[in-house]
Parts: structure tokens; sequence; C-alpha cells
């Protein structure tokens, strides 16, 4: 076994070298759908990191990371594979001009060249399935709550045997099963039977401790005080009612935004002025400007101060 996976401590290491910061729980999950091949449905708010453990494990292992965006309408044909129509009618006027000789044989010729993997477009699931050199790809499929029931059913199929079909060129399969990460922002819910054939982990929002661990990570170079500042206060600001709450990800952004600024501690005026790295909503804006922003900022630091 790859000693970066030979145990749940291995695994959060390997996460850890990748500047991703994860609890025992998440470490164990993902530990088990390694060693087991199974794959992994995460699902949670958005912005907590359920699409950047992908690219961590994928970096970790030295493996290919292939991404399916997800979105409504997305069917079977887009994830898998679609011909190149342009190049093949480029193909067809080619022969037209140059003439056909013979009683047919070379439209058929041509009719059957059409029909190679020299016109095919390879989608993310058709990718996984290859081989690949470094060994099995991590397949991201993202925001999995986007598409319809009907792909879902198709894509219970296809993680089943780990093959899809070209009608056309007949059944590929993987020769090595590839590491399947599944999001879902629970937009809506997912069937059961695609959940069943995963391990599931609901990514929640990390504590103060956690979060900070994360910003240290991935914005070293912040000072401790504004540091513990940014943390508490976007901690404080999910406590709200917002219509979106800042995720992790928002958190980072903030902080690489003050520091851009030379930003030394929060203010008020500070506040108001990059409110918008960390809310995406006016409404949300509106609400936490002005005496809101300097209230939550108040008993953040009665919060962090000594004693």
């Amino acid at each position: 076994m790859d000693d970066r996976i030979g145990s749940i401590d291995a695994v959060q290491g390997m996460l850890d070298g990748q500047d991703y910061v994860c609890g025992r729980a998440l470490g164990t999950v993902v530990f088990l759908a390694l060693r087991l091949g199974r794959p992994l449905f995460l699902e949670g708010e958005p912005g907590t990191g359920k699409t950047e453990i992908a690219k961590a494990i994928a970096a970790g292992l030295g493996r290919r990371l292939i991404r399916m965006q997800c979105y409504e309408g997305l069917d079977a044909a887009s994830a898998v594979y679609e011909w190149n129509f342009a190049e093949q009618m480029i193909a067809i006027r080619t022969a037209e001009a140059v003439g056909f000789e013979g009683p047919g044989a070379d439209r058929d010729a041509l009719k059957d060249e059409l029909f190679t993997d020299r016109y095919l477009i390879e989608r993310p699931l058709l990718q996984a399935m290859r081989p690949q050199a470094a060994g099995p790809p991590v397949l991201l499929i993202d925001e999995l709550d986007r598409t319809d029931e009907p792909f879902e059913a198709f894509l219970l199929e296809a993680l089943s045997d780990f093959q899809v079909t070209i009608p056309e060129l007949g059944t590929v399969r993987a020769p090595h099963p590839p590491i399947v990460i599944l999001t879902s922002n629970r937009t809506r819910e997912v069937h059961d039977a695609l959940k069943r054939r995963c391990l599931y982990h609901w990514v929640d929002y990390p504590d103060f401790a956690r979060e900070l661990d994360i910003l240290h990570a991935r914005a070293p170079e912040a000072a401790e005080t504004l540091s513990r500042e940014i943390v508490a206060f976007v901690q404080k600001l999910r406590t709200e009612d917002l219509f979106k709450k800042p995720g992790v990800a928002e958190t980072i952004d903030w902080a690489k935004c003050l520091l851009a600024l030379d930003v030394i501690d929060l203010s008020p005026q500070v506040i108001a002025d990059t409110i918008g790295a960390l809310l995406k909503y006016q409404d949300d804006i509106q609400r936490i400007e002005g005496s809101e922003a300097k209230r939550l900022l108040d008993e953040v630091r009665a919060e962090l101060a000594p004693g």
C-alpha cells in the first residue's frame, strides 16, 4: 500500500502537506474511500472545502485531477463524449473534393474513419476511464445537486461498473477504477441509491481553531492578531441571519484582500471597504454595514480579549 494512505494519520499528513487542514472524521472517511476504492460523497454548505479536498488528494498522490462541473441539463453524452462534427465535415468535404473511386468502397472506408478516436472528443467520465501513467486519476464530480435525476441514474450505473459505452466504438472499461469524489451543496436532495454507493460525509463550517489553522496555511503572511480577528469576525457573521453565509474560501479571500491593503487590524471602515470579499448579496451587505459591523467587531474583540 502507498505509505501516503497507509493510515488515517498518513492521509491527514498528506492533506496537510497540500495546505488542506482537516479533522479526524474527514481524514477517516478519506482514508476509507482510498483504502476500499469507494466513491466519496461530500455534502455541505458552499465554501467549506469540498472541491479543494479533491484537488489536495490529487496533488498529494501525484495523480491527474479530472473535474466534471455539473449544471442543469447535463446529460450522459455531454459527460462522456461527443464527436468533433466540424472536423468530420472537413474530412467529408475533402474526400468529395478529391473524388471517390470504385463502387463505394472508399465511401465505406471514410464512414468508418469518421467514427474513430481521431474525431472523438473525450469528456470527463471517459477521460477518467482511460489508463493514466501516474495511476488512476481523481474524478471530481462537482455540485451534483445541480443536475437532475435521469443523470443521477446514469451516473449510478457508470460508477457501479466503471465503464461507459460509445455506440460507434463499443464499451470502454477502466483498467483501474478512478478515485471518485462527488460534492453537493444540497440545493436539492440527491437520490438515496447514489448515496448508498458512496461513503458519505457532511462537511461543516470549521470551528475557530481549525479555521485559524486553515488561514495560517493559506495566508501565512498574516499577523497572528489580524488572523484571529478575521476568523472570529467571520465566525460571528455566520451566526447572523444572512442569505448566504461566508465560507472558508471567503475567509481566505478576505484575508488576502486585507493583506493587499496593508491592514494591521480590523476597523468598521476597513470592514465596510472590503465586505464584498465576504458577502455576495447586497441585502446581506446592507444588513452588516455601519453600526452592525461595529457591534460585531466589538463583540469579537471582547471575546478575544485575554483573561
